[in-house]
């Protein structure tokens, strides 16, 4: 019975750990999360994301200019936003995006603690970013693209509201196992995700390996 209840012990420890790090979870947990605002901001704000997500790496790799306009989809907690927004500097622009009431109001109060007059929050519709036609130099989409649902329309959208030369950046896992991010069938493949935006006028135009769990391509408007 001792060995029994040992061994049980050593189990919900594991599991408590793994809790506690960045780990795959099923579907089931993922809407979970997403209910509860304050987790899954801890969840994007987790320190030991930056392993896998290398973000001062991502950023080196964009090159982004003093005073580009970027829009962060999907920015969540803000965990890209106030990087991109130390990039631009104060004649730059990023908008960030999402539909969460909840990740809105996160980056609002960011804003006002960190001083921040160059990160401007949109509450935006699942299939419409609501920015203002030909505006942006960069969509910048960080494991948000299979969130959205009307994908076609959301890429007509993008068309539009770019400016000449403009670039749609694509972070998001590898559709296989991992032992981070979503389930399975919530993942786009690299080859799918290409395909779809050639489909819609953009072009491959450059491909950035360095990340260990995902791919991070860069579109152009063919």
């Amino acid at each position: 019975m001792k060995l029994i209840l040992l061994c049980l012990t050593l189990v919900i420890l594991r599991l408590s750990v793994a809790a506690q790090d960045a780990v795959p979870r099923d579907e089931h947990e993922m809407h979970r999360l997403h209910n509860d605002p304050k987790a899954y901001i801890g969840a994007l704000e987790d320190p030991k994301r930056d392993a896998y997500q290398k973000p001062q790496e991502v950023m080196t790799a964009l090159a982004i200019k003093p005073d580009e306009v970027i829009a962060d989809i999907g920015a969540g907690s803000g965990y890209f936003t106030f990087r991109l927004a130390q990039h631009v500097g104060g004649k730059g622009k990023i908008y960030a995006v999402d539909v969460s009431p909840d990740m809105i109001l996160h980056i609002n109060r960011r804003i006002r603690e960190l001083h921040m007059s160059n990160v401007v929050t949109v509450l935006s519709d699942s299939d419409d970013p609501l920015l203002p036609d030909r505006s942006i130099d960069r969509f910048f989409f960080s494991e948000s693209w299979h969130h959205i649902e009307n994908r076609t329309k959301y890429l007509a959208l993008m068309k539009r509201m770019l400016k000449p030369g403009g670039q749609v950046v694509m972070i998001d896992f590898q559709k296989k196992d991992l032992p981070v991010g979503p389930p399975l069938q919530m993942k786009i493949a690299k080859e799918d995700l290409i395909r779809q935006m050639q489909s819609h006028g953009f072009r491959l135009q450059k491909e950035h390996t360095f990340l260990p769990y995902q791919y991070f391509l860069i579109f152009t408007v063919q």
